[in-house]
């Protein structure tokens, strides 16, 4: 069973990459309905070949714990550069650990005829005996993504100053 989203960002396809890998990025996509805690201390940044455990709550209640595995890759369409991070790893406890399939990818390109936007394309793929149950509560948290999304992808814009560098410029 699928799920898809896409949309447009008002953001460049650079800084949507860079919150793609962000931890705090993610914790905020999903905030205020979940509360995403990271079980294992890792960098601010996520890089392709990691591996992070989170845990999700809701109003205090625990929803389970899943393992985030991430890999990158890159791949040219029509339009230029797509980047995609795919999300191989497994819910492991509460609910949606009954799924034996978990595929997400999450793709950025700039938006043909205007650089400034990125095209934001995400697809969820799921299985298992629990699927088709599991498959509504899910699309509705991706709907609350795609909101979200819209909302706070324009404050990833701002990249904070290397060491060395002219915060002017």
């Amino acid at each position: 069973m699928r799920i898809l989203l896409k949309l447009t960002l008002d953001i460049d396809a650079d800084a949507a990459w860079r919150a793609l890998h962000s931890q705090a990025a993610l914790a905020e996509l999903y905030g205020p309905l979940l509360r995403v805690e990271h079980l294992a201390p890792a960098g601010p940044t996520l890089a392709d070949g990691d591996d992070a455990p989170v845990r999700y709550s809701s109003l205090g209640v625990s929803l389970g714990s899943h393992l985030i595995s991430v890999h990158d890759r890159r791949k040219t369409d029509t339009h230029g550069d797509v980047r995609i991070l795919r999300d191989s790893g497994i819910p492991l406890t509460g609910a949606l650990s009954s799924l034996d399939v978990w595929d997400h990818q999450m793709a950025v390109a700039p938006l043909p005829g205007d650089p400034t936007r990125t095209l934001w394309r995400e697809r969820l793929v799921i299985g298992g005996a629990w699927a088709p149950v599991l498959w509504a509560p899910l699309w509705a948290l991706w709907q609350w993504r795609g909101a979200r999304l819209k909302a706070i992808a324009p404050t990833w814009a701002y990249e904070p100053a290397t060491a060395g560098s002219d915060p002017s410029e």
